[in-house]
């Protein structure tokens, strides 16, 4: 394993001096910032707004600098607790992680396979720096393909009378193997506001039509409606059904010679690499959220 990184993500009210203020926090501790991207948003209701993101190499963190400036205790406890009085004289969110802890993110499914065996291949092939310690169904369909990659598979039925008592189930097996990440891979299923409120961030793929066709079988609906583009979007999973911070789109551009057949494989096609780009920017620390937008680095 290389050199241990820190990635911090800051968002503050816009003001003269951010980038500085920021940057000379960590040259003042000695650590050296190996990547910096920054963001002013200007159309804000309450005023611009600033984001960054932030890389830093703690290789320097035991040097007598970094020790006598975070007074005698050169630890990342100490880094936070001086950061996080920087972030308070500037108003600012933020949040920090390090590239020495791997994610566990769990994997939600009904019965279509794609976006599971694209996650799981993506992650085995090193695209996705993540463990997937569990899949998680309301239906044994996909039991067999967790199980080719030595995964394990919960099956938990749900009705309307068992919602609550499944979804509690749900969340037991969340915290018992210390997931970082949900993601919601053609999950058919609403989860509830409890649910949303106890679990880890929640990231669920939304088959997004120009225009958007709800209930069974959309493809088919846009090939009874001619549409030229069919899409998805991945979104941060909230209350407000499919209105969660959009992290990532896509679209794929179709024509009258498509049957609906050939329509729900494209559109499979843009679900799967939307999905993928999703996670990958949350695993890799690039999504700060803001209200209902997000800014992705």
């Amino acid at each position: 394993m290389g050199p241990v990184h820190a990635t911090f993500l800051i968002a503050a009210p816009d003001q003269p001096g951010l980038v500085a203020r920021l940057a000379g926090f960590f040259y003042d501790i000695g650590l050296n910032i190996i990547d910096a991207s920054n963001h002013t948003d200007a159309f804000m209701d309450e005023g611009p707004r600033f984001f960054m993101r932030l890389v830093v190499d703690l290789s320097g963190l035991a040097s007598p600098a970094a020790v006598a400036a975070l007074g005698g205790s050169a630890t990342r406890g100490a880094i936070e607790a001086a950061f996080r009085e920087l972030a308070a004289s500037l108003s600012a969110r933020w949040s920090v992680d390090y590239s020495d802890h791997v994610p566990k993110m769990a994997i939600l499914v009904t019965r279509d396979p794609a976006c599971l065996y694209d996650l799981v291949l993506r992650q085995r092939a090193g695209e996705l720096r993540c463990e997937i310690p569990l899949v998680i169904s309301n239906h044994p369909t996909l039991e067999a393909v967790a199980e080719s990659f030595r995964i394990p598979f919960f099956c938990i039925p749900i009705t309307p009378e068992t919602k609550r008592e499944q979804e509690r189930q749900v969340l037991h097996l969340l915290k018992r193997h210390h997931v970082d990440l949900v993601v919601l891979a053609r999950y058919m299923q609403i989860l509830s506001e409890q649910m949303l409120d106890e679990a880890p961030p929640v990231i669920n793929i939304h088959h997004g039509f120009l225009p958007a066709f709800q209930g069974a079988k959309p493809y088919h609906q846009a090939h009874a409606r001619g549409v030229k583009l069919i899409g998805a979007t991945a979104h941060y999973a909230t209350r407000d059904l499919d209105q969660g911070p959009i992290i990532e789109q896509d679209v794929a551009r179709v024509n009258h010679q498509m049957g609906p057949e050939e329509m729900t494989r494209m559109g499979r096609d843009v679900e799967r690499l939307v999905l993928s780009r999703a996670v990958r920017a949350h695993l890799e620390r690039r999504v700060i959220v803001e209200g209902r937008r997000t800014v992705v680095f």
